[in-house]
């Protein structure tokens, strides 16, 4: 994924961008051709053309669920660019590639760039002025920029006439019709096209050795109390182990905030503030008094021994360690892939080995709910392809489009079994299929071309430890609802660009202190309160309901 990038790049985009793209706008439209009104057919003619025409629509290829959109999307000569990060060549080539433009009509010009030279080739490209017709593009803030500065994109709002998907999907659809007020540009244009469907239930979470639970009789954790009466079990029965060990450093104290019910900042992050459900106001997470209360617990396991007191330094390599050796760690906080990842790693040695998915702890017991709207996606320029290309996303936003990007073709690339399960035989050999198997060799799944996921691609075959995660989660009713993602005008971006980040590196510090320092306690909880108001803790957060207000009108 194209990362966010500085502010320097903004400025890249010069007055000859603004002309540039002005020029290409201005383009005559040709006129129509008409037929000769003095060369009238025959009604025998005319009829036979009249059939000819309804055989052809019967005989019109079934390519499902279109939305409403009309394909081919042209019957006349055109070529589309797109710019992508991908380590894939040549992918007009791919299968899915060909599809695409046989369903559509167009020529598909594909840009490759390699992921890690992406966000540069974008701002040369951007300063340039020669924008490709479609691009993905970075955080939804930067390209709102670009386009009020420049001129140089679609604002697809006023598209939405012609683009049925994009209307059921976020305009009518209230699961994400919200993103046109959060990431559409302060004069009410949204620029970026999202993804939609793109993340699964959970991704990350505590994780737990089952195996060594089972074998001594411990239960799994329902409750923080649960949770922490398993550790002490552990611990008293592997003396030198830490029970409790993550590579997560400063950004643990994030994860764990979430059951509590608030939101503290990551390493690097600026979740200064959380909105509270029950009372419709953003408040202060850092000083907070659910933020002491989670501290006093982490502490209570830092000064038992139950949590690796290596918790802030633990590397991949050192955490990897820790949790595949018997007697070591046995729960963690991490991506549910490392469930089987890990056993696969270690089957030969220990058979038995089994990482499961536990529900959150804290008084909450929550996790955060991943949005099926991302907040990146592609942008349109605004030339004389605007139209094709705003068409052409909006068919890889519809289910049609979705299947044909994320799985293939029906009988082609993919079959549907009898017990409702999908096969690729292609890749019959291999026991898990990943989206970039199936990139390099059918073309899909390449960022910046897909705009929905299929809710059976791969990406969502989730593996047995995988479902269960999902179902707990979802059972034990243990997702966080989302906080609004909210608004700024230009002055409190650079207000909250000022506040936020002194606040957020000394909450980090205060609890990292509260924590591994025996004396810190009650006293220096005080202390860090009046520090954060110094900060200015409470301007920051008035900035967040005064967008809210905003927000909810």
């Amino acid at each position: 994924m194209y990362k966010k990038s500085t502010s320097k790049w903004r400025r890249m985009i010069s007055l000859s961008l603004v002309i540039a793209l002005a020029a290409s706008l201005m383009i005559g439209c040709g006129k129509k051709q008409t037929t000769n009104q003095e060369e009238k057919p025959n009604t025998t003619e005319t009829t036979q053309k009249e059939e000819k025409k309804e055989e052809t629509k019967e005989e019109a290829p079934d390519y499902g669920d279109t939305g409403g959109l009309i394909l081919p999307l042209t019957d006349k000569p055109v070529t589309l660019t797109m710019l992508v990060p991908t380590a894939v060549l040549d992918l007009e080539k791919k299968f899915a590639f060909q599809e695409l433009e046989k369903r559509t009509g167009l020529t598909l010009d594909v840009q490759e760039v390699p992921e890690s030279a992406y966000a540069e080739k974008f701002k040369v490209i951007l300063a340039s002025g020669k924008l490709p017709d479609i691009m993905l593009t970075g955080a939804y803030k930067e390209i709102n920029k670009i386009a009020e500065d420049s001129n140089a994109l679609v604002a697809i709002n006023e598209h939405v006439d012609i683009l049925p998907n994009f209307k059921k999907v976020f305009v009518d659809n209230p699961e994400a019709s919200w993103a046109l007020k959060s990431y559409s540009a302060p004069n009410g244009n949204m620029y970026m096209w999202p993804k939609y469907n793109s993340e699964r239930v959970v991704n990350h979470g505590y994780l737990f050795r089952k195996d060594i639970f089972d074998k001594h009789g411990i239960k799994e954790w329902t409750t923080t109390e649960e949770f922490y009466d398993a550790l002490k079990k552990l611990k008293e029965i592997y003396p030198d182990s830490t029970p409790f060990v993550s590579k997560l450093k400063e950004s643990l104290f994030n994860r764990m905030s979430y059951g509590w019910g608030i939101k503290v900042p990551a390493a690097g992050g600026r979740d200064v503030a959380y909105y509270n459900e029950d009372e419709k106001v953003w408040k202060s997470s850092v000083t907070a008094p659910e933020f002491k209360e989670m501290l006093d617990f982490i502490k209570k396991l830092y000064n038992e021994g139950l949590l690796d007191p290596e918790f802030l330094t633990d590397t991949q390599e050192s955490w990897s360690g820790k949790m595949a050796q018997d007697g070591k760690g046995f729960v963690t906080f991490d991506w549910v892939g490392r469930m089987d990842m890990f056993r696969e790693q270690v089957k030969d040695t220990n058979p038995d080995y089994d990482l499961r998915y536990a529900l959150p702890v804290g008084p909450v017991g929550q996790w955060l709910t991943l949005s099926k709207v991302s907040g990146y996606g592609v942008a349109i320029a605004d030339n004389k392809n605007k139209e094709l290309s705003l068409k052409l996303v909006d068919y890889l936003t519809s289910p049609s489009g979705a299947e044909l990007m994320t799985m293939g073709v029906e009988g082609v690339t993919f079959v549907r079994e009898s017990d409702g399960s999908i096969t690729y035989p292609e890749f019959a050999d291999k026991e898990t299929i990943s989206i970039k198997d199936l990139e390099e060799k059918y073309g899909m799944f390449t960022d910046g071309t897909y705009l929905r996921m299929a809710d059976d691609c791969v990406y969502f075959n989730l593996s047995e430890r995988e479902q269960e995660a999902a179902d707990k989660m979802v059972e034990h009713n243990r997702l966080a609802p989302n906080d609004p993602i909210l608004k700024f005008t230009a002055e409190e971006e650079d207000k909250l660009s000022e506040l936020v980040p002194p606040i957020s590196t000394a909450a980090l510090e205060f609890a990292t202190k509260y924590v591994i320092e025996p004396s810190y306690g009650e006293a220096q909880w005080n202390e860090w309160i009046k520090q954060a108001e110094n900060l200015k803790i409470q301007e920051a957060v008035d900035i967040h309901n005064q967008a809210q207000k905003r927000f909810d009108q």
